[in-house]
């Protein structure tokens, strides 16, 4: 059974993802192929809410496919930032408690974090379907030496159906993460719309490849 903690990350968790959709952009950051990155500080931690925006060629059953957060999943191979994806409680159908690790990156000035999250996959009746996690603690995942605790602060990934058009999807994602640790503020800053407008051609590439559902 989910507890009241966990419906309450799991509520705020949604809320500020739908909530963010629309976000004022303080920041912009314009990649290829029409990625937009955008940026403002976060009202949950001294850092800044990241946003994304991209059309994904490809059917929302095969972008999702690609994204879905479950062990043995798609994402571990094609996602740079995302080395190993575990599954630590599985409380409701919809609603896990996971362990993502992550490489070191920005030529190893970051070195490998984990984040343990709970996560609550959403579907909406037009065929939207969103991915949305806030950190948690969780007694069979203390620190772990070795990695750097990272927290995830309220994030999501949405998937959209464009109407007319059943092999594109509109992909939003959000993230706010405190990477932990004691990294300047410049590497932080820089490493994030970079590392966003990445993850839209990785995934396009990975949608791509899938072989048809």
């Amino acid at each position: 059974m989910c507890s009241v903690s966990e419906e309450t990350a799991c509520t705020r968790a949604i809320h500020y993802t739908k909530a963010n959709v629309a976000h004022c952009k303080s920041a912009v950051f314009i990649w290829q192929n029409d990625v937009v990155v955008s940026w403002r500080p976060s009202s949950e931690f001294p850092g800044n809410v990241y946003r994304g925006e991209g059309i994904v060629s490809g059917s929302l059953e095969k972008v999702w496919e690609c994204l879905k957060p479950v062990p043995n999943g798609h994402r571990v191979k094609w996602d740079n930032n995302v080395k190993k994806f575990e599954l630590l409680e599985q409380i409701t159908e919809d609603i896990s408690i996971c362990r993502t690790v992550t490489p070191s990156a920005a030529m190893g000035i970051i070195a490998p974090r984990d984040f343990v999250d709970v996560i609550l996959v959403k579907q909406y009746e037009d065929g939207t379907i969103s991915s949305n996690a806030t950190n948690v603690s969780h007694p069979g995942c203390p620190p772990q030496s070795g990695y750097v605790r990272g927290f995830n602060h309220p994030c999501g990934c949405i998937c959209v159906p464009i109407s007319g058009e059943p092999n594109k999807t509109q992909v939003f994602s959000f993230f706010q993460t405190d990477l932990g640790g004691f990294l300047p503020r410049s590497v932080v800053d820089s490493f994030f719309p970079s590392s966003m407008a990445e993850f839209y051609s990785n995934l396009a590439k990975a949608v791509k490849a899938l072989k048809d559902l």
